[in-house]
């Protein structure tokens, strides 16, 4: 995987941008283990929920992201940031493969499995697989995880709650299954 050395250096401008115009709420970040790879998995609901998600561990988070952003001008700053491309518009095997390169080789990544940012009034998008399946060739943590409430500039708003780590069980339709009711189950909780 390529080294994410923009991500490094942006990173801490991100942290200090967020908290100052967004004032986000952690919730569970003892849920996050200090060492080695896992993959945190969780609503989409907005453009901003990575930047903000950047702030809660000094190591560098590989999102899961549309291919779009490696094309064009964009290409030099998101390729590198470390992002992982995904087309969405088939069954990308190489986002796969990349996923589980990466969680080989110790790092982490996040995928909103919704696929999109949710503009719906669903609680939450039916999910794609790939977190899972990744789970399940790598033997990795999931570490599911919910964004509540709205973006507002300066306001104490917007909460990313972490869960309890698992491993998934092998059969992947289950384990899909599972994991969204854990996100869906929360994210009502709230409301």
């Amino acid at each position: 995987m390529k080294e994410a050395k923009l991500y490094r250096f942006i990173r801490p401008i991100l942290n200090v941008f967020s908290k100052i115009c967004f004032r986000p709420k952690f919730i569970g970040l003892e849920n996050l283990p200090k060492n080695g790879s896992f993959i945190l998995v969780g609503n989409h609901t907005n453009i901003l929920d990575p930047v903000v998600l950047t702030c809660i561990t000094k190591r560098t988070i590989h999102f899961l992201a549309k291919d779009d952003l490696t094309k064009g001008l964009k290409k030099v700053i998101f390729n590198n940031m470390g992002i992982i491309p995904v087309n969405r518009h088939i069954h990308d095997s190489n986002a796969l493969k990349n996923g589980v390169k990466a969680l080989n080789d110790g790092e982490i990544i996040c995928i909103f499995p919704e696929g999109t940012i949710n503009r719906t009034k669903d609680v939450i998008l039916p999910f794609k697989s790939g977190a899972v399946r990744m789970a399940s060739q790598t033997n990795k943590l999931i570490i599911p995880f919910t964004i509540k409430g709205k973006y507002k500039l300066f306001r104490k708003n917007i909460t990313f709650e972490f869960y309890k780590p698992y491993k998934v069980s092998g059969d992947v339709k289950k384990d899909n299954e599972y994991l969204m009711e854990i996100i869906s189950i929360n994210l009502i909780k709230e409301k």
